[in-house]
């Protein structure tokens, strides 16, 4: 039987890796479809008001809806599907929804350190980052135990992490930024979310080669080092 949601993506999104995510931790069956958003189909501009994805396409009966933006669709996944990844008590999942906000200010923080274009800039994006990460190296303290956000159950909180820390796993392969330094919690909880099977089939596997790829041609301070790098000697790499 055809799945009756529909995620629209996009290869490298970590907005709609969140939404993949949560699909598989409830065993939601849905399908995926990729767009480019360099040139995008009509039919994807008649349904996304915004030109962005996640996009999901909800079949009911002969009728489709269209919900746009991941919080939103997230959101409506828990209202609608099994296996709720949110706490149940309010003020404990308004901590996670606070936390998510927080994640998505991460992705627009990274978006600023790979795309600035000189080094004073990339320094200064750099240093927000490891400070954005302290907080919540500071925040983690609080589940106890367990590997995850909230201790031993995994969460919509983590689902958002999981794209996050997945940048760094190609960032690491450039260069040590040391943005992620003396904070080994946040480096365990990294290290949890790499392992699970959710967070690694949210991408395809040609994934960092994507994402390696588009890091280079932004024109940007770090696409000078990876140049820089493929151009480099052996020896110079290996010194």
């Amino acid at each position: 039987m055809t799945p009756r949601l529909t995620l629209v993506s996009h290869h490298l999104c970590p907005y709609v890796q969140r939404a993949a995510i949560a699909l598989a931790e409830k065993g939601v069956p849905f399908e995926r479809v990729n767009v480019d958003l360099a040139d995008k189909p009509e039919w994807f501009r008649a349904i996304s008001p915004l030109g962005k994805v996640p996009l999901l396409r909800v079949r009911h009966g002969h009728l489709e809806e269209v919900i746009f933006e991941s919080a939103v669709i997230l959101e409506f996944l828990e209202e609608t599907e099994a296996n709720p990844l949110h706490p149940a008590d309010p003020l404990a999942r308004a901590r996670h929804r606070a936390w998510i906000e927080f994640g998505s200010a991460i992705l627009n923080a990274i978006g600023r350190f790979y795309s600035a274009t000189n080094e004073a800039a990339f320094l200064h994006e750099s240093r927000g980052l490891s400070e954005m990460f302290a907080r919540v190296e500071a925040e983690l303290p609080a589940r106890q135990s367990g590997p995850w956000f909230a201790g031993e159950r995994f969460s919509l909180v983590d689902a958002v992490y999981g794209p996050i820390f997945r940048y760094f796993d190609t960032f690491d392969r450039i260069d040590d930024f040391g943005i992620l330094d003396g904070k080994p919690l946040v480096q365990a909880w990294r290290a949890a979310l790499s392992r699970r099977q959710s967070v690694k089939e949210a991408v395809g596997a040609d994934y960092p080669q994507r994402l390696h790829a588009f890091l280079r041609a932004k024109g940007s301070h770090l696409s000078g080092i990876i140049r820089r790098q493929a151009t480099a000697t052996p020896q110079a790499r290996s010194a």
